[in-house]
């Protein structure tokens, strides 16, 4: 049983690579800013070692100290960070905040990290919004073009990330995922609320007519490529998990309504495009699939079915919570 320190724990892929680690046999320490959301976001509070689960709410730039003390005291052979701020638009509103958690306060984790005993491996999930729009399948040498700051604050940690590596020998793997979707997302990603504005009645705004195109990866492949990324992913390498289908925004829609029995018209309304989006994310994830032997379980249909079911079973609640994305400086 190892013992794995997961910060951004009660995120949507957090909570569940708590779930797949716990089910692993492996002792976690959770530690996030918020506290412990409703159980239908946590995954892992109906595993059967959730025993093995030790949360802290600590938050990465109030609390820094505080949880310096407490992966001082788990002594956590790996750590596994999906902590930071997201939401790619909203960064341009505060961009000083998403560089202050992104890159200033993760600089001083990794500088406290890079000098413990304790420590086998760092594993970060990063973005592929580093690499800016593409036309083409992006390997993992690709360079770096960010056009929003809440890429340029992923691209600039790491390569601090990547510095780290060369002068400490720093046992850092980065990971670099498709979209993430599945049971207990945020209820503002566009799976989920694509869902819930079909069942309450309401329209969707479809940016840019939903043209852009991404892969979709289930959370459960997330958790999964990440436990197999600590297991056997080597420091100072970087590796792409993806699907090989890549779908347009308007096709995932167009998906959704067809599982749901709704005319697309009824539910999407096309709006203006958000500022610098990236139109595509290519990502070839064959160095995961030969070095990590991993590769997804779920289709996009199979992932969009369970969380139609999650979101049917759960929808008296979800209609009493918040469907908006909520601001946390």
């Amino acid at each position: 049983m190892a013992r794995i320190a997961v910060l951004g724990s009660n995120s949507f892929a957090g909570a569940w690579f708590v779930d797949v680690a716990l089910s692993a046999g492996h002792g976690v320490l959770g530690v996030n800013r918020s506290a412990e959301a409703s159980p239908i976001f946590l995954p892992y509070r109906a595993n059967s070692r959730a025993k093995d689960y030790v949360f802290r709410q600590l938050d990465l730039n109030r609390d820094t100290e505080a949880i310096f003390e407490a992966l001082a005291a788990y002594e956590p052979e790996y750590v596994v960070d999906f902590a930071g701020q997201g939401m790619v638009a909203e960064s341009w509103s505060r961009p000083e905040q998403w560089y202050q958690t992104n890159i200033v306060a993760k600089v001083r984790l990794h500088d406290f990290l890079r000098q413990q005993p304790w420590l086998h491996k760092y594993v970060r999930a990063s973005t592929p919004e580093v690499y800016g729009s593409t036309a083409h399948l992006i390997r993992e040498d690709q360079p770096y073009a960010p056009s929003t700051p809440y890429a340029v604050s992923h691209a600039a940690i790491d390569m601090s990330l990547a510095a780290f590596f060369r002068n400490y020998g720093f046992p850092v793997v980065l990971t670099r995922f498709a979209n993430f979707f599945g049971p207990g997302q945020q209820l503002y990603r566009i799976v989920p609320r694509t869902i819930i504005y079909a069942l309450a009645g309401r329209k969707l705004q479809l940016h840019g007519g939903g043209m852009s195109v991404r892969a979709f990866i289930h959370a459960r492949d997330v958790a999964e490529g990440m436990l197999a990324a600590m297991e056997r992913g080597r420091a100072g390498e970087v590796y792409h998990f993806s699907p090989e289908a890549f779908h347009s925004i308007r096709e995932v829609v167009e998906t959704i309504c067809i599982q749901l029995g709704v005319p697309f018209e009824t539910v999407a309304q096309v709006a203006a495009d958000r500022p610098a989006k990236d139109q595509a994310y290519l990502m070839d994830a064959g160095k995961a699939r030969a070095e990590l032997a991993w590769s997804p379980r779920y289709s996009l249909a199979q992932g969009v079915r369970e969380t139609i079911r999650w979101v049917r079973d759960n929808f008296d609640e979800i209609r009493g919570l918040p469907w908006d994305y909520v601001h946390k400086p």
